[in-house]
């Protein structure tokens, strides 16, 4: 089964608000449902059920120590460049804890057969870019937000989520919650 590790943020109002202006302008874009935003702590792929518990395991000890804390929302851009966009995201600041746990799940599941990444940036993606059609008026769109605070959200926990890809869009089902 395809899965990820996630901090789960929602359709907040000013998520949902700039969606609609990128929706808006003309852009060749396939935008995330707002209920399926997240931060994604690390991309597993394709999984078999029985690495679960371990997965679990490695979960808890990676939230060990750290107590719910409020991330914000701030400034928007894309990956790899405003050049050559292929996502467009906001990004998520915090004290540091979502990177220590991101960088603990890297080492933990290393053991298990999962591939390193290279850099974690912590972000929530909007939409993935599908063409050029419109790009112009998508960096004028992250241009104007580089700066701008979204909100805050209250991290409690970190998910296990299967993804199942669909014509419709992906169907995310959370598999395991694990508390801070």
């Amino acid at each position: 089964m395809r899965s990820f590790i996630s901090i789960d943020v929602g359709a907040m109002d000013s998520l949902v608000s700039l969606e609609k202006e990128l929706g808006e302008a003309g852009v060749s874009l396939k935008l995330v449902e707002p209920e399926n935003i997240h931060l994604t702590l690390k991309f597993l792929g394709e999984i078999d059920e029985e690495l679960v518990p371990k997965i679990e395991e490695a979960m808890r000890e990676a939230v060990n120590g750290i107590e719910p804390f409020t991330a914000e929302l701030v400034g928007t851009g894309a990956f790899p460049s405003l050049d050559y966009m292929k996502v467009v995201w906001v990004g998520m600041r915090d004290s540091g804890e979502t990177k220590k746990i991101a960088g603990a799940l890297e080492e933990s599941l290393q053991k298990y057969g999962f591939r390193r990444e290279k850099r974690f940036t912590p972000h929530v993606t909007l939409a993935r870019v599908k063409g050029a059609r419109g790009k112009e008026k998508l960096r004028e769109i992250l241009s104007k937000n580089m700066q701008k605070n979204f909100g805050k959200v209250r991290v409690e926990s970190i998910r296990l989520k299967k993804s199942e890809l669909r014509k419709e869009g992906p169907l995310y089902t959370t598999l395991l919650d694990v508390k801070l």
